[in-house]
């Protein structure tokens, strides 16, 4: 699990650095379980291939790599289905490092890790959406553990997929008290960092609109401080959090959030928010200050993944949502 006890405090290791070198390990394992693609295949008797990564016209010059959730990629083209490793492929024509893949759920580890060799796209996470039902907060022991085995599931998966991460809803605070709902996910996520740790993967909270860590009825201009001190409460680099910076826009200044965050903030979900109108924008629309968030990014030295969770479809969209991306976060 973590290298430090209970006694002592979060390790000053930014975890984005510690989560790297796991995933660089992580993905070094992988590689050693198979062929990645068909211009690359060995013979049982010679070495394996180097793994998927992303564009290496990014690596080592960007501090921040862009990826869309699987779920914005066209399933179809026409009347035509998309196979698995095609919808792939869409995202690095359309320019991105990667992909965060949000339908964990309905698919093996196994699959995974084939569609990423044979399409030669990387995959830096893994999300099952059937978190708000099964939820790590519910008083229904079942359901919690029904919550936990799909998080082990995502583990594994970006696991296999090359990935360093996996993010999760914690559940709902209407399902008890603040006391109770905290302790019940707390449990859950403690229960799954053997695995998480094993495999290099990163457990990753995301800030949502569930009544946790902030006040849902109160106005805008709160503080970070509750996801702080849920996220140190593990004493655990493996534990950390997937900020997403236009849902608690309503709720507070996203500067502030990344800065009180620190090396708390491991990956980010990007999406634009009104706060005037109370509505999910397109990136770049909406009154969201992102001069404040890239000021707030260089301060506390982000590197990682930035993943846009807006409205998809086919190449010409996805292009142009991540031009809105390199906009918005200074990398055009």
């Amino acid at each position: 699990m973590s290298p430090d006890s209970p006694s002592t405090p979060p390790s000053k290791v930014a975890r984005r650095h510690v989560l790297a070198a796991g995933a660089a390990a992580a993905a070094g394992l992988a590689s050693s379980t198979g062929p990645l693609d068909a211009s690359t295949r060995n013979d049982s008797n010679t070495a394996a291939p180097a793994p998927v990564v992303p564009p290496e016209s990014h690596l080592g010059k960007r501090r921040i790599l862009l990826a869309c959730k699987l779920g914005m990629i066209a399933a179809k083209e026409g009347e035509r289905t998309l196979s698995l490793v095609e919808r792939l492929r869409l995202a690095a024509d359309a320019g991105f490092d990667g992909v965060d893949f949000d339908q964990a759920g309905g698919y093996s580890p196994e699959q995974v890790r084939e569609a990423v060799v044979k399409s030669g796209v990387f995959v830096h996470n893994a999300i099952n959406h059937a978190h708000w039902q099964a939820r790590l907060t519910s008083p229904d022991a079942d359901v919690r553990a029904k919550g936990r085995a799909n998080i082990e599931h995502c583990i594994r998966v970006s696991h296999a997929a090359g990935g360093s991460g996996v993010l999760i809803v914690v559940g709902h605070g209407n399902d008890g008290t603040v006391d109770e709902t905290t302790s019940r996910c707390r449990e859950e996520i403690e229960r799954l960092l053997p695995l998480a740790a094993a495999l290099g993967q990163s457990i990753l909270v995301e800030n949502v609109w569930n009544r946790m860590f902030y006040d849902h009825d109160r106005g805008p201009e709160q503080k970070v401080d509750r996801f702080v001190e849920f996220i140190d409460s593990f004493h655990s680099p493996w534990v950390g959090l997937y900020y997403d910076i236009g849902n608690h826009w309503k709720y507070g200044r996203p500067g502030d959030w990344i800065r009180g965050l620190g090396h708390r903030c491991v990956k980010l979900d990007v999406k634009g928010f009104n706060r005037a109108r109370n509505k999910f924008t397109d990136i770049g629309e909406g009154d969201l200050p992102w001069d404040e968030v890239r000021q707030a990014l260089r301060e506390i030295g982000y590197t990682g993944w930035a993943t846009a969770e807006v409205k998809g479809g086919g190449l010409e969209r996805l292009t142009k949502v991540r031009h809105q991306m390199e906009t918005v976060l200074g990398l055009a």
